[in-house]
């Protein structure tokens, strides 16, 4: 197997021809577009080869003039290579030093390497964690088979690793090409339950020449077993020919923080804030902060605003306004009853395209606005969101669009 063999790869559909060799017996391969795709050597099967090292050839024959006897101008089988080495050793000393030829050396590795293509708006990092059954039309049964997708102009650096307890064991660690993909393992579903918690560290950057500083990445998060069962949980995506189950890391240079519950976190936040809250006049926090008329719906206070011809609903997401009382509640308790007025506002505008709705939470310690953004990623991908004003709302709200 050599640079210029046509390969095709035997885990999935597709090929093309070898243009480089990497560490861990790792071949570049590049199709028919022009995308390369690092895979591994034991993954791909040769079906052509160019091999001109040994290529042989005929030379035409002279007839001499009273044409009784033929000059064969070829008279060995030697091939191209020998022949164009032969009588470069006189040839280097038969000029000057300044006619001297350089000597070929045929010894010597091959060191080229092709040159990283970019592609207009790479540079804002992208990469994904792919999960890939082995068999899809037998999906009850089937393996699963993990890629690191690298969608931005970057070479990425990786670590992988698994929590283990209250400690974090290393499973893949290695380097990504700009705009590639490459295929970490595979593992049964027998394991799912030991994969739930997983920790992406990676950093970023460009070689040969001067690029824009990426800050590392540090990402935690859980893997649902449930999702694994499920096939409608696996869609179309840009990156396979099949479908694919994508948990994002990094996207628009933001790094994806799905939840992971601090109980502690959530208790400090939570009673802190009721203390907080409950000590002030709730006249004056109404004409203040809302403006409004509040109407209790559902359990939520909730009321609307009009801009520029907008309708846009409030919605109060803290304890003290969703609950009379939180005796006998854990912290974990009131952040899945926040979670469900969340969802159900959500679900009761869904028809309605272009509405806005401004989920106040506070700022604390992010845990249920990162809640709420991982129900954006993963339950309403049609929905946008982004900080909402300052100067309305203060800090800690989050308005979400229905599209």
């Amino acid at each position: 197997m050599k640079i210029g063999d046509k390969v095709r790869f035997l885990s999935e559909t597709g090929g093309g021809k070898i243009i480089g060799f990497q560490k861990n017996n790792i071949v570049l391969v590049e199709d028919e577009d022009g995308f390369q795709i690092p895979f591994p050597k034991n993954e791909v099967v040769v079906i052509s080869s160019e091999d001109y090292s040994s290529t042989k050839f005929t030379m035409p024959t002279i007839k001499s003039k009273n044409g009784e006897s033929e000059i064969e101008l070829n008279q060995d089988n030697r091939s191209i290579k020998s022949k164009m080495k032969e009588g470069q050793d006189d040839m280097s000393f038969s000029f000057d030093d300044e006619f001297r030829f350089d000597k070929i050396d045929d010894e010597k590795e091959i060191t080229f390497k092709t040159p990283t293509e970019e592609r207009q708006g790479g540079d804002l990092l992208n990469t994904y964690l792919a999960f890939i059954p082995t068999n899809i039309k037998q999906f009850t049964s089937s393996a699963f088979e993990v890629y690191f997708v690298n969608d931005c102009n970057y070479h990425i650096q990786y670590s992988y690793l698994v929590a283990e307890g209250n400690t974090w064991e290393l499973r893949y660690q290695g380097e990504v090409a700009p705009n590639t993909k490459i295929l970490l393992g595979e593992f049964g579903r027998d394991v799912l339950n030991d994969l739930s918690q997983i920790a992406i560290q990676l950093f970023a950057y460009k070689r040969d020449k001067s690029f824009v500083l990426k800050p590392s990445i540090d990402v935690k998060f859980r893997l649902d077993p449930v999702k694994f069962y499920k096939l409608h949980s696996f869609s179309d995506n840009d990156f396979f020919d099949t479908q694919a189950l994508l948990y994002p890391i990094v996207e628009h240079d933001i790094p994806i923080k799905p939840l992971i519950v601090d109980s502690k976190k959530i208790e400090e936040e939570m009673f802190s804030s009721v203390n907080q809250r409950l000590s002030m006049n709730t006249n004056h926090r109404t004409s203040q902060n809302l403006g409004h008329d509040l109407q209790k719906k559902e359990g939520v206070f909730m009321h609307h605003e009009h801009h520029n011809n907008e309708d846009i609903s409030v919605i109060d997401l803290h304890a003290e306004s969703l609950l009379d009382s939180i005796t006998g509640m854990s912290s974990l308790d009131i952040l899945n009853y926040q979670l469900k007025i969340f969802r159900e506002t959500i679900d009761r505008f869904k028809g309605k395209k272009g509405k806005k709705i401004i989920f106040i939470h506070g700022k604390g310690e992010g845990v249920l606005r990162n809640a709420i953004v991982n129900k954006l990623h993963y339950r309403y991908k049609r929905c946008s969101y982004q900080d909402a004003s300052f100067q309305e709302y203060g800090y800690g709200a989050t308005q979400v669009t229905i599209k």
